[in-house]
């Protein structure tokens, strides 16, 4: 039998998980408000809206679009916050296609832990990207995502191919 490491997972295994409190600040705001953006993998800001690669990825190049204000629902937003919300989805999905060529996508956002919400408080869309096969015999037996390019690797291409873009 061959063993398979995913050392990432550990930190978030391990870390403190404390409930949300009202009036508490999301992982996704104390990230929003941080400058560190190669740390927390962000890969694109704009002025309602952040983009970022999961720390805890589904699969490789998987982007989560957060708006800075931390809100639980899409009622919630105001139509600039949701616009950009659409606009910045967009704008990685077609840096995902460029850097990665998937063959597909998954899009969608987890409202309520019920429906599989991770932070509850905050909203966020998930950007996945799927390629033909990759829903392998590791997920099914072996209960592993196998994860081809480092984040941080992931992160920087994603991160140069948004700003050339702009350019």
């Amino acid at each position: 039998m061959q063993v398979l490491h995913a050392p990432w997972r550990i930190d978030y295994i391990l870390a403190p998980k404390s409930p949300a409190q009202p009036g508490n600040a999301s992982l996704f705001t104390t990230i929003g408000q941080s400058s560190d953006d190669v740390a927390n993998h962000v890969i694109a800001r704009g002025r309602t809206c952040y983009a970022l690669l999961n720390t805890y990825p589904y699969n490789g190049g998987h982007v989560m679009v957060v708006p800075y204000r931390q809100v639980p629902d899409l009622d919630a937003l105001t139509d600039e916050e949701l616009l950009e919300l659409m606009h910045l989805t967009r704008r990685c999905q077609a840096a995902l296609r460029q850097v990665m060529r998937p063959d597909g996508f998954n899009l969608g956002a987890n409202l309520g832990r019920v429906a599989g919400a991770g932070i509850v408080e905050h909203l966020h869309l998930h950007i996945v990207p799927r390629w033909n096969g990759d829903a392998n015999f590791m997920p099914v037996i072996a209960g592993t995502h196998v994860v081809p390019e480092a984040l941080t690797d992931t992160a920087a291409k994603l991160r140069a191919a948004l700003a050339g873009e702009l350019a």
